[in-house]
């Protein structure tokens, strides 16, 4: 699917290669009825990212600002 590894890519790309490592690898993106979701390791939850390919890459970037657990 085209969209997940857009996403996937941005999430590489916020982060950056070291930061990344595991988290990003096992990181599972999927759409459901709400929007694109994002389950990474170590989460209980997934966490909602947005309902289309560009809101989940401004969200990603948020949420790695923040410091929630992505950086």
């Amino acid at each position: 699917m085209e969209e997940k590894s857009e996403i996937l890519n941005s999430l590489m790309e916020v982060i950056g290669e070291e930061g990344c490592g595991v988290t990003c690898e096992e990181a599972e993106v999927f759409k459901d009825e709400d929007g694109w979701k994002m389950f990474l390791e170590g989460f209980m939850e997934p966490w909602y990212i947005g309902k289309t390919v560009e809101e989940a890459k401004i969200n990603i970037r948020k949420y790695a600002s923040m410091g929630f657990g992505l950086s």
